[in-house]
């Protein structure tokens, strides 16, 4: 059974092997049975206090115990370089990725959709456990959003088990594998190649809401001990390097620090929405911000859309047409989305980049102007967006898929002409 300690940005110690942990200092001569003290850091070692990411590992082997890395030979969907094709200012929708027809794990089943400099937008499509293989990635942290089936996720620090309307967010350079309780899963990944993920200030809002800090959950300490050869890819400047070891990176008998994956649950967030008139803008769904130089303006923004009530008066309640200078790619994870009454499936995705006109279809347009406006509660939902300041470069794959609904913009053909009094 996993284990896990609460808490977003907490100092966590934990060990699998009580008297593991060294007490007092870091690194001492002598580690307990023998250990290897390793940092990992995740941020410059002069950051200030409050942006300073690191943990002390304690190991059976160090981590830098392996052979030199190749370039990984295997082709494959994964992107890191958004420049095969043109961006486009239209707005795009998909439907979602079929299960493959060979075994693909969760690193060979990875297709990117879209980025920037910032964030690359991922789908994950598998069927196969990462057998004697494990993986890092040295450009980004991992954010994984499961839409279908179950995943665990066995990583240096621990094991994290999600399943769909819970998250994971990975460490950049943090070794993991994902297994697959229920044999095949699906969903979407963000890689974040800004700063890392945090919780959003709350402003007005005061000390509490969205995503409480409590309900974040690090895994406790656990270790593997096996002696047999092991794959270890890592993800480089966008290219995937492989190298072998002769044993399970996955030995780190306990840690201490500030620097651990997460898992969260998207059905804790505590929705904010009008008590009186207007839709709220969408930033008050904002579960982790990346922030970026510019205050306000993030890399990347990730939103949710979940169960809530709407209770505005006089007012449009679904969300309202809009141009917006942040780029939006939107993925749904299960149910309808309240904008939309067709067409946008879970599994599937849209990208609306800067400035493109959009809002509700036809359908759930004139739904909403002839609602009658009590209290509503929106149930079986869980709509998603990765929010970026920069445009969203699509792939060649999704620009070339036959997942692509090419008749997306029909969408908001026939809206009737507004009639001005003579």
């Amino acid at each position: 059974m996993t284990s896990y300690h609460p808490g977003f940005g907490n100092h966590v110690s934990t060990e699998a092997v009580p008297g593991a942990l060294p007490a007092g200092r870091n690194s001492p001569q002598h580690v307990p049975f023998g250990l290897y003290a390793e940092q990992l850091s995740g941020s410059a070692f002069t950051a200030p206090r409050q942006e300073n990411r690191r943990s002390w590992l304690y190991r059976m082997r160090p981590a830098a115990n392996h052979p030199p890395f190749r370039p990984y030979a295997k082709p494959g969907l994964l992107r890191s370089t958004f420049d095969e094709v043109p961006p486009s200012p239209n707005r795009l929708r998909w439907d979602p990725l079929p299960m493959p027809d060979t075994p693909n794990d969760f690193i060979d089943g990875l297709t990117s959709i879209a980025g920037n400099d910032g964030i690359g937008v991922h789908l994950y499509c598998a069927n196969r456990a990462m057998e004697r293989r494990a993986f890092f990635n040295a450009d980004g942290e991992l954010l994984i959003v499961p839409q279908q089936g179950s995943l665990r996720i066995v990583t240096e620090l621990g094991l994290i088990d999600i399943e769909p309307l819970q998250i994971a967010l990975i460490p950049r350079g943090v070794r993991f594998r994902v297994e697959l309780p229920e044999g095949e899963a699906r969903g979407y990944v963000c890689e974040n190649m800004g700063l890392p993920f945090r919780l959003p200030d709350l402003g007005p809002i005061g000390a509490n809401g969205l995503a409480n800090p409590r309900d974040f959950e690090a895994p406790a300490a656990w270790y593997e001990d096996w002696d047999e050869p092991t794959e270890l890819i890592q993800k480089f400047e966008g290219a995937l390097w492989t190298t072998t070891i002769d044993h399970s990176p996955f030995d780190v008998v306990a840690w201490h620090g500030n620097l651990a994956p997460y898992r969260y649950d998207l059905r804790r967030f505590n929705t904010i929405n009008t008590v009186s008139f207007d839709h709220p803008d969408p930033s008050i769904f904002t579960v982790l911000t990346s922030p970026s130089e510019t205050a306000g303006t993030a890399n990347c923004d990730f939103v949710i859309f979940p169960p809530r009530w709407m209770v505005a008066e006089a007012t449009f309640r679904p969300p309202w047409f809009h141009r917006n200078v942040m780029s939006e790619y939107m993925g749904l994870i299960t149910g309808a989305y309240d904008a939309k009454a067709g067409g946008f499936l879970p599994g599937g995705g849209s990208l609306h980049n800067r400035m493109s006109g959009h809002g509700p279809d036809r359908a759930s347009y004139d739904a909403a102007i002839a609602a009658d406006l009590r209290p509503q509660r929106v149930e079986d939902t869980m709509a998603f967006m990765f929010e970026s300041r920069d445009v969203l470069r699509p792939t060649r794959f999704a620009m070339e898929t036959p997942l692509m609904q090419l008749d997306y913009d029909d969408v908001w053909s026939g809206f009737a002409k507004a009639e001005l009094p003579k």
